[in-house]
Formats: structure tokens, C-alpha cells, sequence
């Protein structure tokens, strides 16, 4: 059973269409990430999955359940940290998480959660209006983890953590998933998403253009990865063009005893080396450079060519 199905899910707001013919789909344990320029439709989506808003056609299922017609018992089987939630100023932090145990009928023990997420006691007794932005967003993930959710929809998670925050959460996310949770979020900073994900989605003027693991969108836009070789002796055009040959490799190129090398199968690195090695040459050191998630959603989102064809697209 997939954690979250989507079948032509489409919103439209009068001549607006915030998401068009939407078919996605996310695995139990998986972590997939959410990503997309702001207007590209992911709030709209996430929205449709919790039943903020109804869709003007298509279906969405969210752990087997039909996300319109089922949604109290889909809400208490999911965590949901949502990137505009407000905590009530006067509530004490353990307060809130007490009152989403209360509210989900759990017995999980509200010093366990509060120490899980970073928040320690005497932090916790304040009223959440004395609480920073990353104080604030570590109680609400206190309250997402509530009932051992089988689905965290969580937007912005790193919003106001610092780096030492960042990493716990990636660390959280990751101990749930290995428990059979899937964990579905959205997230501005790439790096972060690029560090824990199984996949991610890729969302543009509403549509899903791209989804895949981070090696097989490099593959798909053909960035792949650059490798520096310094080698001895430096290696003739022969030799260069027997490297050039090899499967996965885009072009090579060299300058004097350095050889640069593109290449989108991970594979091709390791065979690079042979190559060069059958020459008669010796590499005495290799330096590597992955494009970034940055760059793939640059590449799916700019407009300047279009990834799904490889064309290059006209202005």
C-alpha cells in the first residue's frame, strides 16, 4: 500500500490551475522530498492530501484511505508539521504536546517526545509566546510525532533551526523512516533535502516535471558529475578519445597532466580509471564534483531547456 496516491489530482481556482493532472505516488518507509519554486503548486497539493481543499477533479489516497471522504481517520494516523502552524502564546511547549497526546487518544510520554525533539524541561514549562522561530518549530515536530504516525507531511522543517537543529531533524526523519514511516516534505533548502531523501518530486506552473532519485535526475538532465584526473604522463588525443569511449562518459578534455572528464552513470568512474591506467599513464590524484540538487532544480524549473526531451527550447 503507497503512503500517498495521486491520480490526475487537479485544483483550479477560477482560470488558475494551481495543479494539473498530478499522478504521484510515495512508498511506506520512503523519504520523498517536495520541491518546487514558490507558485508551483506544492502548498496546493499538500492541502488537497490533508483535505484543507477540495479538488476539481481527481482522487488522492493517503495511507489507503480516500483523502476527501476519509479524512478524520487518515488524521489520526499522520504527523503534520505545517510551515504556517501558530502555537497558542500563553501555552506552555509541554502544554501543547500534551494536548495533541489528549487529542490523539495516545499514551506516549510527553518528557520523551519533548527530550527527542530538543526541547529541554525548563524550555518547556515557558509560554510559547518567549519561544524563538526554532523553539516553536521544535514543538510543533514534537506534536507531528505524536501516536507513531505511519506518514510525517512535514513543510519546511528546518524553518528557524540552527545547524545543530537541522541535523536532529535529519536524524528524526531518518529514525522514522527506518521504522516504516513514511516521511513526505517540502523544503527550500536543497541541501537538506538533497542530504536525507530516498526521491524527490520536482513541482512547476503546477506540474510534477520530474521525479526520480538525485542519480537518476543528474542522469536525466545529463549534468552528471565532473572528474579531475591528474595523470603521468600526460595523455596524447588517442588516449583521450579511448577515455571518451567509455560508457557514461559525456566528454573529456585535457591540459597538460590534467584530465577533465563529464559523466552521468556512477559507474563510469571507476572505468575512467581503467582506461587511463590501459594507456600506460598513472593517476597521482582525482578530484570529484556532483552537480547539486541546486543546479537540477535549476535545470528542471529555469525554462531553459526542457529536461524531459532534451531540447533545447526556443525564447
Amino acid at each position: 500500500m503507497a503512503a500517498i496516491q495521486t491520480n490526475g489530482l487537479t485544483k483550479r481556482f477560477g482560470d488558475v490551475v494551481a495543479v494539473r493532472d498530478l499522478d504521484l505516488q510515495v512508498e511506506e518507509g520512503e523519504i520523498f522530498g517536495f520541491l518546487g519554486p514558490n507558485g508551483s503548486g506544492k502548498s496546493t497539493t499538500i492541502n488537497m492530501l490533508l483535505d484543507y481543499v477540495r479538488p476539481t477533479q481527481g482522487t488522492a489516497t493517503v495511507l489507503g484511505a480516500d483523502a476527501q471522504e476519509e479524512t478524520q481517520a487518515i488524521h489520526q494516523r499522520i504527523g503534520i508539521l505545517p510551515d504556517t502552524f501558530d502555537l497558542y502564546d500563553r501555552l506552555s511547549g509541554r502544554k501543547h504536546v500534551q494536548f495533541a497526546i489528549d487529542s490523539k487518544g495516545s499514551d506516549d510520554d510527553v518528557d520523551a517526545l519533548l527530550d527527542r525533539v530538543g526541547l529541554d524541561c525548563d524550555d518547556a514549562e515557558r509560554p510559547a509566546g518567549d519561544y524563538s522561530t526554532g523553539m516553536r518549530q521544535r514543538v510543533t515536530l514534537g506534536m507531528a510525532l505524536v501516536g507513531d504516525p505511519d506518514l510525517l507531511i512535514l513543510d519546511e522543517p528546518s524553518n528557524g533551526l540552527d545547524p545543530n537543529g537541522v541535523r536532529e531533524m535529519r536524524d528524526i526523519i531518518r529514525t522514522e523512516a527506518d521504522s516504516g514511516t513514511a516521511v513526505f516534505f517540502s523544503s527550500h533548502i536543497l541541501s537538506q533535502v538533497e542530504a536525507v531523501c530516498d526521491r524527490v518530486g520536482i513541482m512547476s506552473d503546477g506540474e510534477l516535471v520530474a521525479v526520480d532519485t538525485i542519480d537518476g535526475l543528474r542522469e536525466s538532465v545529463g549534468t552528471g558529475a565532473t572528474m579531475e584526473l591528474t595523470v603521468d604522463p600526460p595523455l596524447d588525443e588517442s588516449a583521450v578519445a579511448a577515455v571518451r569511449d567509455v560508457n557514461g562518459v559525456t566528454d573529456a578534455t585535457t591540459d597538460g597532466s590534467v584530465l577533465t572528464v563529464t559523466y552521468t552513470a556512477s559507474n563510469a568512474k571507476a572505468k575512467v580509471i581503467n582506461r587511463v591506467e590501459e594507456t600506460g599513464a598513472t593517476v597521482t590524484d582525482i578530484t570529484t564534483k556532483e552537480s547539486s540538487l541546486e543546479d537540477l532544480f535549476t535545470a528542471y524549473t529555469s525554462g531553459s531547456n526542457d529536461v524531459r526531451t532534451g531540447e533545447e527550447v526556443s525564447a
